[in-house]
C-alpha cells in the first residue's frame, strides 16, 4: 500500500498576507510552492494580480504561474490535473508541496474531486452564447437554462455569466444538463493525499485597509498600462475569460469605452476597489463552506501563522 503524503493548503482572501508566508515557509527548506490562483495561470497579466516578480520568482519558485496567454481558457479541472501532476512530482523529490491562493473553487475540487465526464469548454458553443446574449440580453439566455435546467438557474442570478454559459455549453454538447451530471456521475478524489488545511482570515478592517493600499500600489506602478497593452496585444474585450478578473474588468471596460475613457480614472479605481473587496467577501464565503466539510486550521494574522506553522514544520 502505497505511502500517504502530505500537502499543505494555504487559503484566504486576497491580499491576507498568503504569499508572504508560504515564502516564509520555503525558506525552511523542504518545501515547493504551488500556485491556486485562476488570475496568475495567465502571461503578461503582472501588476493586476499581485505576480511575483521575476526576481521572487527565482528565490521562491511557483508552479503554475504563466501557463497560457490571456486568450486561452482555463478551468478547475485543468488545474486539479496540473496540480495534481505537480504534487506527484515534488513527493518524488521528497519535499512538501504548499499550495496557496485565493481560488476557493480550485482547492475545494482538489479537496472533493470532480465529476469525470463533464466536457471541456468548447469556444465555438460558448461564443454562439454570446451571441445570443448580445442579440437578446441576458435575461433571455437566463431563460434558456431555466428550460433546460431549472434547478441551475435557481442558484444562479442573470449577472452570473460564466456560470450561466458553462451550464448552457454543457447541455449543448451532452443533452443532459450540468446538474443532472453532476448529480449522477461519480467523483474522484486523490485519495493518496493528507491534507493540511490553513486559512488566514483577518480581521475585515485590516484587510479592506491592505486591499486598498495593493491597489493603489498597482495603480502607481502602472496597471491601467498594463492593461492598455494586453488589450492591444491580444484584441481583449471585456467578454475575455481573462479579463473578468477584478480590477482588469474594471480597467478593460474603461479603456474599451470612449465615454469613460475621457473621464477621470477616479470612478474606476474606486469600482475597482469595490469589486476586489467583494471578491474578498465571496472568499470568506468559500472558506465557510468548505470548513463545514474540511478540518481548517484559521489564523487571524501572519505572525500567528508563523508561530503555529514553524512548529509543525521544522
Amino acid at each position: 500500500m502505497s505511502k500517504i503524503l502530505p500537502v499543505i493548503n494555504l487559503m484566504g482572501p486576497t491580499a491576507s498576507g498568503k504569499t508572504a508566508l508560504a515564502c516564509e515557509l520555503y525558506d525552511h527548506g523542504g518545501f515547493e510552492l504551488i500556485s491556486v490562483d485562476s488570475a496568475l495561470v495567465y502571461q503578461d497579466m503582472n501588476i493586476g494580480t499581485a505576480k511575483p516578480s521575476l526576481e521572487e520568482q527565482q528565490k521562491y519558485p511557483h508552479h503554475l504561474i504563466d501557463l497560457i496567454t490571456p486568450l486561452e481558457v482555463y478551468s478547475a479541472a485543468s488545474f486539479v490535473t496540473d496540480a495534481i501532476c505537480v504534487i506527484d512530482q515534488i513527493h518524488a523529490q521528497g519535499k512538501t508541496p504548499i499550495l496557496v491562493g485565493g481560488t476557493m473553487l480550485y482547492f475545494k475540487a482538489l479537496l472533493e474531486g470532480l465529476s469525470d465526464h463533464l466536457p471541456s469548454a468548447d469556444q465555438n458553443v460558448r461564443h454562439e452564447i454570446l451571441q445570443q446574449a448580445a442579440k437578446d440580453g441576458w435575461g433571455a439566455v437566463h431563460e434558456e437554462l431555466q428550460r433546460v435546467d431549472a434547478e441551475a438557474a435557481q442558484k444562479f442570478s442573470v449577472s452570473d455569466k460564466q456560470r450561466i454559459i458553462r451550464a448552457l455549453e454543457v447541455y449543448r454538447l451532452t443533452g443532459c444538463s450540468i446538474t443532472q451530471i453532476q448529480r449522477e456521475q461519480p467523483k474522484s478524489l486523490p485519495y493518496r493525499y493528507n491534507f493540511h488545511n490553513y486559512a488566514l482570515v483577518p480581521d475585515r478592517l485590516k484587510l479592506h485597509q491592505s486591499i486598498e493600499q495593493r491597489l493603489n500600489k498597482m495603480w502607481d506602478i502602472g496597471f491601467l498600462s498594463e492593461v492598455k497593452n494586453l488589450i492591444e496585444k491580444y484584441n481583449l474585450s471585456a467578454d475575455t475569460p481573462s479579463m473578468r478578473a477584478v480590477g482588469y474588468r474594471q480597467a478593460v471596460e474603461f479603456l474599451l469605452d470612449e465615454q469613460l475613457k475621457n473621464g477621470h480614472t477616479k470612478n474606476m479605481e474606486d469600482k475597482a476597489l469595490f469589486a476586489t473587496r467583494q471578491l474578498a467577501k465571496r472568499q470568506f464565503t468559500w472558506l465557510r463552506s468548505l470548513s463545514e466539510k474540511h478540518r481548517i486550521v484559521t489564523f487571524l494574522s501572519t505572525k500567528q501563522a508563523q508561530e503555529h506553522l514553524r512548529n509543525c514544520y521544522r
